[in-house]
């Protein structure tokens, strides 16, 4: 079975995104805005606990998502493709 990279790599960017931007809006709902910079807002330039650092977090979040959710279908692809050759060699 092959993984579709374009689906499957807009679909991790999705998730990958909308999860930091619920995890930002749960801190700002218990916590309020602090606006400091996070460990996270050393990785992704301008992102910080508040509205607009959220929207920046996802914009970041789901380039990452993409690319890294289209390395691995890409990956498995490539991998599942030899594992399925080495098999039909063997029998």
């Amino acid at each position: 079975m092959k993984l579709d990279v374009l689906p499957f790599a807009l679909s991790v960017g999705i998730v990958w995104g909308l999860g930091l931007f619920i995890l930002t809006w749960w801190l700002i709902l218990f916590e309020g805005p602090t606006g400091d910079v996070t460990l996270l807002g050393r990785f992704y330039r301008g992102y910080s606990v508040s509205g607009l650092g959220s929207l920046v977090g996802v914009a970041w979040r789901f380039f990452d998502g993409v690319v890294g959710g289209a390395v691995f279908a890409w990956l498995y692809n490539c991998l599942s493709e030899k594992m399925a050759r080495g098999s039909r060699e063997q029998a």
